[in-house]
């Protein structure tokens, strides 16, 4: 029966690892990929690099790319979760944080106050990358924070853990970051 073609087990492994390949947010089975623009990007960057060949230096270039765009994204979530715990969203972080196909605005009329907050976010905080580019799911994100009257607060916070440095700083000067 193990040899056979009926074995019920016989391709799990090979779904883990598809499923895992498939996973853009390098979070378990995550349905919210391919959604946004910077989630197709990196889509397409994954089939791309799953046609070469393992052993070319394209290959690994690729794999290369895709893991430092999965580990900035897991940096950038990180400190997302890290102001929402210190303002005292500790048990609902990972709820505000969790964006679905099924998310909606939950007030049209915030649409515009949510994309000035994430824009000054980006301009006047170091919580995205300076390559960052910004992603709609942190829009669904600000929205339940107005929605909760903690966006102007979470600003505040962002600011003060994340200030912007001048351009002539060096990152390793980042750890001196006042803490909250």
């Amino acid at each position: 029966p193990l040899c056979s073609n009926n074995n019920p087990y016989a391709s799990f492994g090979a779904t883990l690892a598809r499923d895992e390949e498939q996973n853009l947010w390098s979070t378990p089975h995550d349905v919210t990929h391919t959604e946004a623009d910077d989630d197709r990007v990196l889509y397409n960057m994954i089939v791309v690099r799953n046609q070469l060949d393992k052993d070319s230096e394209e290959w690994q270039k690729l794999n290369y790319d895709i893991y430092t765009l999965r580990q900035t994204r897991k940096e950038v979530r990180s400190r997302w979760k890290h102001i929402l715990e210190d303002l005292g969203f500790q048990k609902e972080a990972d709820s505000l944080l969790s964006v679905t196909k099924l998310s909606i605005i939950s007030d049209s009329q915030n649409m515009g106050k949510a994309r000035d907050i994430l824009l000054k976010l980006s301009e006047e905080t170091n919580i995205f990358p300076t390559s960052w580019e910004l992603s709609e799911r942190y829009l669904f994100v600000v929205d339940r924070l107005i929605a909760l009257d903690a966006a102007d607060e979470f600003f505040k916070v962002a600011s003060m853990v994340y200030p912007k440095r001048p351009s002539g700083e060096r990152a390793d000067d980042s750890q001196k970051a006042p803490q909250c």
